[in-house]
């Protein structure tokens, strides 16, 4: 079986990556695609099930699998709460031969494609403006005004990491950038050399 690739996509929040994602999943099965399950530190919720939604670790052993550098990627949120990608289950997936896909924050995005190089393809999603961010931000009606200001600050510190992506989306139109999105990606893993060519 021909090994898998993997696809890291990252963005600022609010910029529409889980949609785009998710459509990429739903509607185009002949992309093989499939998400690298996580590991977390915090409990399961509802119905998340061991193996399927993440692999449920404690702190301690989250911590020993760091020590023996078994991460591709890994952030402590907030204090015993980690979340990261196991190199061993990302290589379990590539050779089943699936196309893992990466929903990861512009550092685990940089950190996975430095690892993987031409056996990846990094995509940044990126707002049409900082303005439209903050406008779509409002328009979910979720956040506090305080809230909104950290995610916009977080997001002008996010878009300097777009240079660092093989290839960057604006998502100005949802469907325009789903369809952006699509032939990057398949332009990408018809091929068989470096993803900086496409």
């Amino acid at each position: 079986m021909k090994r898998g690739k993997c696809i890291i996509i990252s963005a600022p929040s609010g910029t529409g990556k889980s949609t785009i994602i998710s459509w990429l999943m739903q509607a185009h099965p002949e992309l093989r695609l499939a998400f690298s399950i996580s590991c977390t530190s915090r409990p399961p919720r509802g119905s998340e099930q061991h193996g399927v939604e993440y692999f449920f670790l404690t702190p301690e052993e989250f911590r020993r699998r760091i020590d023996n550098d078994e991460f591709l990627e890994y952030e402590e949120v907030y204090e015993n709460r980690f979340y990261g990608t196991l190199k061993a289950q990302v290589e379990r997936q590539l050779d089943a031969g699936q196309n893992v896909v990466f929903d990861v924050d512009v550092k685990g995005g940089v950190n996975i494609k430095r690892h993987y190089g031409d056996e990846a393809l990094s995509l940044f999603i990126q707002p049409p403006s900082i303005a439209e961010l903050r406008r779509r931000l409002e328009g979910r009606a979720t956040d506090a005004p305080e809230v909104i200001d950290q995610r916009i600050a977080r997001a002008e510190f996010e878009l300097t990491f777009a240079p660092q992506f093989d290839r960057i989306v604006v998502n100005d139109r949802l469907e325009q950038a789903e369809s952006d999105a699509l032939a990057v990606i398949t332009d990408y893993l018809n091929q068989e050399n470096d993803p900086q060519s496409l």
